[in-house]
């Protein structure tokens, strides 16, 4: 009984026409999502959050990496030449993006510097930022922790938004929603912060690493001062550390902050010399294996920070 039927379909096959002879289901090839590489876990949020699923969205830093020591693997290149998008800060915290961007064709990878429309604060030239003074710098001498700053998110979000609709503008819609509930999170975040810091016993932020926090500190009218310049490879030097614990002594501080990928060792030295507490904040440049699988965002850790800064600055709300 099966002959007949398999010579049927022969003819049939032959002629053109498959009509009930193929018998197994052939599942529709899928296409593969436009990519998008950034290079910094708060772009990896904020892209993620804008092309929800019409878009794959790639962080390029391992987790738990220090971004001023991160280099590109060969195979890291590779994803960014073949990435729809690539996005960075600027190149003033990448500084090996340049390099890269020179060799990608620009007709295929769309590279978008997120930072490009942020007024840039000048890197600290002594290790700290006071609020009063007025800044103006060249991105060669700039402060890029600008993440830090959710007004400036808002500004970067928009850049981002930008960058989405004209590599997919059938998305456009989507994108623009997604961008402007965003942006509203981040504005309320801003607000939160504004509230809670407002009204603190002490207004001096003192940092014992690499100068992470100005724009946070110029954002809300605290007086900054770190261990060590804008860069994880900058020391901070004897003189500087005797500076540091004056400054504790004179301001009355009562916490030192650290930051979650730098050493304890400066952070634990001014305790141990003037008595303060260490308390912790989070830089956001990366997050930590164990932290992706708890599912962070950014949001959810800068609220976690604004806890920490009213509680060692002796805030009230």
């Amino acid at each position: 009984m099966k002959t007949p039927y398999l010579a049927l379909c022969a003819l049939l096959l032959m002629i053109g026409l498959s009509v009930g002879c193929d018998r197994q289901e052939h599942p529709a090839p899928t296409v593969a999502k436009p990519v998008v590489v950034t290079t910094l876990y708060p772009l990896y949020e904020f892209a993620r959050q804008l092309a929800g699923d019409r878009m794959e969205v790639q962080l390029l830093l391992p987790p738990g990496v220090e971004p001023h020591h991160f280099e590109p693997t060969p195979d890291d290149l590779a994803r960014i030449h073949r990435a729809a998008l690539f996005v960075y800060i600027g190149p003033f915290l990448e500084p090996w993006a340049e390099r890269v961007i020179a060799g990608v064709d620009r007709q295929k990878v769309r590279v978008v510097a997120a930072a490009e429309k942020v007024k840039l604060l000048p890197a600290p030239s002594h290790g700290g930022h006071d609020h009063d003074h007025d800044h103006h710098a060249g991105a060669a001498a700039s402060d890029p922790h600008v993440w830090l700053d959710f007004v400036a998110d808002q500004t970067m979000v928009t850049t981002l938004l930008d960058a989405l609709v004209a590599a997919d503008p059938a998305g456009a819609e989507q994108y623009r929603q997604r961008a402007g509930e965003l942006k509203r999170q981040l504005a309320e975040l801003d607000q939160r912060y504004r509230n809670g810091l407002a009204n603190c016993d002490n207004r001096v932020l003192l940092h014992g690493g690499h100068a992470a926090f100005g724009y946070l500190a110029h954002r809300y009218h605290l007086t900054y001062q770190s261990a060590a310049g804008v860069t994880a490879e900058l020391e901070a030097t004897p003189q500087r550390l005797a500076q540091l614990v004056q400054q504790v002594r004179q301001h009355k501080v009562q916490a030192v902050f650290m930051e979650q990928l730098d050493s304890p060792r400066v952070a634990d030295t001014l305790a141990r010399e003037t008595g303060a507490t260490v308390r912790r904040l989070h830089g956001a440049h990366n997050v930590g294996k164990d932290e992706r699988q708890r599912g962070v965002t950014f949001i959810g850790l800068m609220e976690e920070n604004l806890t920490q800064l009213q509680a060692g600055l002796g805030c009230r709300n």
